[in-house]
């Protein structure tokens, strides 16, 4: 895609419409702007007082990967303050595989802010690493935050089939007997994936409860 410096100009100030549908559109039209063209264009959103822009900046290295980008992204993982802004900055650079990994770790425990864990921890659910997926479910599980927790609870049922499926099913059976009602509900749900007779014998118990939902919950698996 070839643009001359005049429609340079104006896309950037598309960029900064108070328009959103406009925005959407400009930051379309970059992503198919080669590389060298599009990239100072971010850099400079990137640095805007306005979130917003910012947010938008962090979208477009993501649809442009190449090294700069990355090392842009990872720049702005380690200054930004804004949890909009840093949760979109984890789904971009998410797409450029393995060496963001060890990236987004460092960000889910600097940043305790629930948005910022939570985009994380379902980046980590699309990955293919259970131990690293595995510490951070742990970690939510340990967060004061109910949201948090019930997605870390959650998020273990991706592990059943996996290395670490056991130290998975320990913790899912310590929320089955938890105090707190949305966490054994949310510990049934994640059970049904468990083919084991230890998680069905859990379940067995939660069809038992005292709370109707994890009831309902514990019986669903039998349709499954």
């Amino acid at each position: 895609m070839t643009l001359d410096s005049d429609r340079i100009v104006h896309l950037e100030a598309e960029l900064r419409s108070p328009a959103i549908n406009i925005r959407k559109e400009a930051l379309d039209e970059l992503a198919e702007a080669p590389p060298e063209i599009a990239l100072p264009i971010l850099q400079r959103l990137a640095t805007e007082p306005d979130f917003a822009l910012r947010r938008l900046a962090v979208m477009g290295f993501g649809n442009h990967p190449t090294q700069a980008s990355f090392e842009a992204l990872q720049a702005i993982l380690e200054d930004e303050h804004d949890a909009n802004v840093l949760a979109e900055a984890a789904n971009s650079i998410f797409e450029f595989g393995d060496p963001a990994i060890s990236i987004l770790q460092d960000v889910y425990r600097r940043h305790d802010h629930w948005l910022v864990r939570q985009t994380v921890l379902a980046l980590f659910t699309e990955g293919n690493r259970p131990s690293v997926l595995l510490s951070a479910a742990v970690e939510a599980i340990g967060n004061d935050n109910p949201m948090l927790k019930e997605t870390g609870i959650l998020a273990l049922a991706q592990l059943a089939d996996s290395d670490e499926s056991q130290a998975a099913f320990e913790t899912l059976e310590r929320m089955a007997r938890d105090n707190r009602w949305r966490n054994r509900w949310r510990a049934a749900i994640a059970l049904k994936l468990f083919d084991t007779p230890d998680a069905k014998q859990l379940l067995a118990k939660l069809k038992q409860d005292e709370h109707f939902r994890v009831v309902a919950a514990a019986l669903d698996s039998d349709l499954d």
